[in-house]
């Protein structure tokens, strides 16, 4: 019968030496701080802006609650989108990156609730767009050009802030 075996294993020596210093994350071209960022950022502005133009100059837009709403989430999302690249051009002048996971955070719930805002905004709108042009047929009494335009624009707003929420929300996971 066998019994089991210990193998003695040596105590390595106490040292004095200061720990080695940690390794901090490599930069991704798009997080918060980057030019990345900034030209994500200024996409999601003028995409919003254009759209919120569109859509305001509409004489008939209040009628419809959708387009209101597209109003509404298109205008939070200018400005939430102006914020960050202003906070964006600050990081750059002083070459500093936004590391603190309480500011990535704030980032990352923003862009995340402010691009859920503009995607529902645009769905309902572009529904509603199909609905007054190829169901009714009553583009010729409307503005079904201008709806379709803004419409797109809160895509593409949506489009941008996309992969601002994503590397944001990875900044956070990954610390």
């Amino acid at each position: 019968m066998s019994g089991p075996a210990v193998h003695p294993v040596e105590v390595p020596p106490q040292t004095t030496e200061a720990a080695p210093p940690t390794v901090r994350m490599k930069d991704v071209p798009g997080m918060a701080g980057t030019v990345g960022a900034l030209c994500l950022r200024l996409c999601q502005v003028v995409f919003a802006v254009v759209s919120l133009c569109v859509m305001a100059t509409t004489s008939d837009f209040p009628s419809v609650t959708a387009f209101r709403y597209l109003v509404a989430a298109v205008g939070l999302q200018s400005l939430w989108s102006m914020l960050l690249a202003l906070a964006d051009v600050y990081a750059l002048l002083v070459k500093r990156r936004f590391r603190n996971s309480g500011a990535v955070s704030l980032f990352a719930v923003g862009d995340g609730v402010t691009s859920t805002l503009t995607f529902a905004a645009a769905c309902a709108s572009a529904g509603i767009t199909v609905l007054i042009g190829n169901d009714l047929n009553k583009c010729n009494m409307n503005h079904c050009s201008r709806f379709m335009s803004s419409t797109a624009m809160a895509f593409l707003s949506w489009f941008a802030v996309l992969p601002s929420f994503l590397l944001n929300f990875w900044t956070l996971a990954s610390r």
